[in-house]
């Protein structure tokens, strides 16, 4: 990590790869909306060799907008590696992830700052109101659902409420991860944080997931893999370390 943390400084990592259709519309509504906010920020776009446009956009507002970082990850592949790498090329006491694909909406996170000035994670919830999940298919909330009732035991372990653990759109302390190491792999770190993670309270902020605004979604069958590694790698470290204890 870059010595020398800044108080009241918040990274929001925008992970991306081949997201030229949503970039500029993303960009625009982060920094409307964290203009709203007491924190000096930094958007820090992280991006895992896109050949669509997306790059020349975004250096495009890293001209215009000092506040606007670009990092390339060429030949690398992993969401949550790209959040990781992100982070670790900040200085802000306080770090976020969010979407590229605006099913995330940036005007949430002012509400998210403001939850985590009393709590050591902020967590945009699908499921703390009813209709967050509004206008998905039967099966994507099934499977949606399934993922966060296997992972509940590792959170109640915790005695953490968090109805989303597999949310992407958070505000975390860096103190509550310092030193820590993550699996880079995969789409769902906010679960290994939860679990691994220096965490006594986590705070939620409901929203309603939105549609994506243009281009693929990257989910895929290495996806659900990962997410049962991550599983059973979080579970036997959980039984481990009770053992010591």
């Amino acid at each position: 990590m870059i010595p020398g943390v800044l108080e009241n400084r918040f990274a929001v990592v925008v992970p991306t790869l081949n997201e030229a259709g949503n970039i500029n519309k993303v960009l625009s509504e982060l920094t409307a909306a964290l203009s709203e906010t007491q924190y000096e920020y930094e958007i820090v776009v992280v991006d895992d060799g896109s050949t669509d446009g997306t790059v020349e956009q975004v250096r495009d507002w890293t001209k215009r907008d000092p506040r606007i970082r670009f990092l390339s990850r060429a030949g690398e592949r992993g969401l949550a590696g790209a959040v990781l790498y992100g982070w670790s090329q900040s200085r802000a006491n306080l770090l976020g992830v969010i979407d590229a694909d605006l099913q995330h909406p940036p005007a949430l996170l002012p509400d998210l700052l403001k939850a985590a000035e009393r709590a050591d994670i902020a967590i945009a919830s699908r499921y703390a109101q009813n209709d967050g999940t509004k206008g998905w298919s039967p099966l994507r909330a099934a499977v949606s659902r399934l993922s966060t009732f296997v992972a509940a035991p590792l959170i109640c372990k915790k005695n953490l409420q968090v109805t989303d653990p597999m949310s992407g759109f958070f505000v975390i302390h860096r103190r509550c991860i310092e030193g820590l190491t993550f699996q880079t792999t995969g789409f769902k770190l906010l679960l290994e944080i939860l679990v691994r993670g220096r965490i006594k309270t986590a705070a939620e902020v409901p929203y309603q997931f939105g549609l994506r605004h243009a281009g693929r979604s990257k989910a895929n069958a290495s996806v659900a893999f990962h997410y049962l590694h991550l599983l059973g790698r979080l579970s036997r470290d959980l039984v481990l370390r009770s053992s010591e204890q």
